[in-house]
């Protein structure tokens, strides 16, 4: 089949350690262009400031990744898809749920595939997790997610910034998989926010969840961890414990160490490539919504200013 030709819009970390070599091995795709302001040509293919850019004066196009931060993700995205033009949405798909409702409407409406990707849901342990939890009773699950913010975000203000989340930057990844491998659905009770003198998002939350049968999460975020980081889901059945540990990419049942292949974002570009070639959409919100649960529940305190160095 024709390889879908794709550029990547906003090249900064995250799309140079993981999207671009995804794209690379991924025979479904040729990357073709890179929209950044900031960069200059990548790989052999050419760098246009802006969207408007690239439709203008670039190579043809069939679409987008979109790994800018989510403020501007919702523009950037409709502009796409004006252009009949398929999207791919980096976590978190948008700064407000409506927003992706928004754009899931209108890729809906044109026939285009609107992709919401969550890399943590194609770690290795995270499928035959979902399984093995598919025929047993939840009693009680705990989830810490605990890193250095000045390791994975180093210098990027956008994520202290409204719209920016803070530390559910990195949490929502552990909802992402809590939301997929879970039987039933939870809902937040209550959540403790911990806001930094100098800054507008949280660098730690404390969040208690319910499901439908009273069955308790808890959730215990920090952004202030140094050393060993701590990505670590527990869930206590009436069939024994099932952990995984290192963000989903390993997974121990009662007697057993359970391996598999680690597809984060090669996984979600298989995802994608199937979804344009059936012209169909995977918007799926229950990590956002969850997270905009806790800032619209979540009761705050301050914390120590945070400054990158010192």
């Amino acid at each position: 089949m024709t390889p879908i030709r794709i550029a990547v819009v906003g090249l900064g970390k995250i799309a140079r350690d993981q999207h671009l070599p995804a794209i690379a091995s991924n025979d479904d795709f040729q990357f073709v262009a890179v929209v950044d302001p900031a960069a200059s040509d990548v790989e052999g293919v050419p760098c246009f400031g802006g969207l408007d850019a690239l439709f203008r004066d670039g190579p043809a196009v069939d679409a987008v990744v979109l790994c800018t931060p989510p403020q501007v993700r919702y523009a950037l995205a409709r502009e796409a898809l004006k252009n009949n033009i398929h999207v791919f949405l980096e976590k978190p798909p948008g700064a407000t749920l409506a927003e992706v409702a928004a754009l899931a409407q209108r890729a809906d409406a044109s026939g285009l595939t609107l992709f919401a990707g969550w890399h943590s849901r194609y770690a290795a342990g995270v499928e035959p997790a979902r399984a093995w939890l598919a025929g047993r009773k939840v009693e009680s699950v705990s989830i810490r997610w605990r890193e250095d913010v000045r390791v994975w975000h180093p210098g990027q203000e956008w994520i202290w910034e409204a719209g920016g989340l803070g530390v559910f930057d990195p949490g929502i990844n552990a909802l992402s998989i809590a939301t997929y491998i879970l039987p039933r659905a939870f809902i937040l009770r209550s959540a403790t926010l911990s806001i930094p003198a100098n800054r507008a998002a949280p660098i730690a939350a404390d969040l208690q969840f319910i499901d439908g049968d009273g069955v308790p999460m808890s959730m215990d975020l920090d952004w202030r961890q140094t050393g060993p980081q701590s990505w670590d889901i527990v869930v206590e059945t009436d069939q024994g414990r099932l952990t995984l540990a290192k963000g989903g990419a390993v997974l121990t049942l009662p007697g057993q160490d359970v391996g598999g292949e680690d597809r984060e974002y090669a996984g979600m570009y298989s995802r994608f490539a199937s979804l344009i070639r059936s012209r169909s959409s995977d918007v799926d919100t229950a990590p956002l919504r969850l997270v905009a649960d806790a800032f619209l529940l979540g009761r705050r305190e301050t914390a120590e200013a945070f400054y990158w160095v010192g």
